[in-house]
């Protein structure tokens, strides 16, 4: 396969770019079709990016046989370091490139029957990096297990991932590779942009009647906002009246059901609801049916707009993120720089993010619930709601400790620079 590689260098970095006709006409479905046809664009992809060093003139020259590190992603890019090592390291070449692979998400393994190993363009010894077996599917071949193995260093986007992903229900098979490779496992909690998810800059909060704030600005900017939300969701204009969001996507994982379940509950309790988000068309078509019973309490938005997710996030009160599992999970962190409070399961990064309120010490982000059950949910919603009629200070001071944090990249990536580093020199 003829690839073409197009380089920009900005601001001090070489961007690459690859670009073949496997690529071409897949617009908004690049993870989709059939598992082959995959299969064969990440084994291109994977491919064609260790070649980069060779033929792309980084920085004005070709790195070569040089000091390397790739960073690898899920199991989409799990066969560049399994590449680096059969195409290169096997032949004296390349001996000091090192490769860290990164889990977004262990659900997602690239699996697949044996039969497809020849696929892959491997030495045949290198299929046992790849077999796997569950009660289930029996043996078959896992893309995901062999980057685990091959990688150098692995990291999870956040600290309880990272102990999630040892167990048995949390590594979705592969917790046995990823105990024995536990000294490879370094949890790094992702970042945000502080430019496009910043409440005093948010491009989204210039019309509408919505407005930027900051923290020195937070009650009348975020009611201004809170009104703007409500006339545009055609919910009525009450500041008294706990608005409630949900952005994300409409499956088991984010905990729908979950949400479901508690609705009745919720409305007794006079409060707005606005649900953002698509996926399952059973759970798309509940949205719509909510709304249609429940007109002037209930908005479900199916579908998605940033526009609208930024201004969720600004106009609402409390954030619901009931996932089953969250890796690190990005909304709580929006949500706490615009002085909305999370109610969260606690679990992954969710866990880590989300300090729960201490109201005797004055501390804490928001409120969390262990369990997976509408119940506990309800419980952990019923205090957030109770703080915010009575104990307006106390919801204050959530808000204000929640906007005040460091939730950038910077601070993440003086933690990945450490692991690079480590994968470099520590062996």
């Amino acid at each position: 396969m003829e690839v073409n590689y197009f380089n920009t260098y900005i601001d001090g970095v070489d961007f690459v770019f690859i670009e073949s006709a496997m690529f071409r006409n897949l617009e908004n479905d690049i993870y989709g079709g059939k598992r082959e046809d995959i299969l064969k664009r990440m084994v291109l992809f994977c491919k064609a990016a260790v070649e980069v060093p060779w033929f792309v003139p980084c920085g004005g020259t070709c790195y070569g046989d040089g000091n390397l590190v790739f960073i690898a992603n899920d199991w989409h890019t799990s066969l560049l370091p399994v590449y680096l090592k059969a195409y290169y390291r096997d032949h004296g070449k390349m001996q000091y490139a090192r490769s860290v692979l990164v889990i977004h998400n262990i659900a997602h393994q690239g699996r697949g029957p044996l039969d497809e190993f020849p696929k892959l363009d491997l030495p045949h010894h290198y299929v046992d990096l790849f077999k796997t077996h569950d009660p289930i599917g029996g043996e078959h071949m896992n893309i995901f297990a062999a980057g685990l193995k091959m990688a150098d260093r692995v990291v999870t986007v956040s600290h309880g991932y990272a102990s999630e992903v040892k167990t048995l229900e949390g590594g979705w098979g592969l917790h046995g590779i990823i105990n024995n490779n536990e000294w490879k496992l370094n949890p790094i909690m992702n970042g945000i942009d502080p430019d496009d998810w910043n409440p005093e800059l948010d491009l989204n909060l210039r019309s509408d009647g919505y407005v930027n704030y900051s923290v020195e600005t937070l009650r009348t900017g975020k009611s201004k906002c809170k009104a703007a939300l409500q006339k545009e969701l055609g919910f009525p204009v009450r500041e008294d009246v706990p608005l409630i969001g949900f952005i994300g996507r409409l499956d088991h994982q984010k905990g729908v059901d979950l949400i479901a379940e508690a609705i009745p509950w919720m409305l007794d309790q006079n409060v707005q609801l606005v649900m953002l988000g698509t996926g399952r068309p059973d759970l798309e078509e509940m949205l719509t049916r909510f709304e249609s019973h429940h007109q002037g309490k209930i908005r479900g938005w199916v579908g998605f707009s940033v526009k609208t997710a930024h201004r969720i996030t600004a106009g609402a009160d409390v954030l619901l993120m009931p996932s089953r599992f969250e890796p690190c999970g990005l909304n709580q962190l929006y949500a706490m720089q615009y002085g909305t409070i999370p109610v969260v399961h606690a679990v992954g990064g969710l866990k880590d993010t989300v300090e729960p309120f201490d109201p005797f010490n004055n501390k804490g982000f928001g409120w969390t619930f262990n369990g997976a059950e509408a119940n506990r949910l309800i419980e952990a919603l019923g205090n957030c709601l109770l703080t915010y009629r009575e104990y307006k200070e106390s919801w204050e001071g959530i808000q204000m400790r929640g906007m005040m944090q460091d939730l950038s990249w910077d601070r993440a990536a003086e933690k990945y620079e450490q692991v690079l580093v480590a994968a470099k020199y520590q062996w």
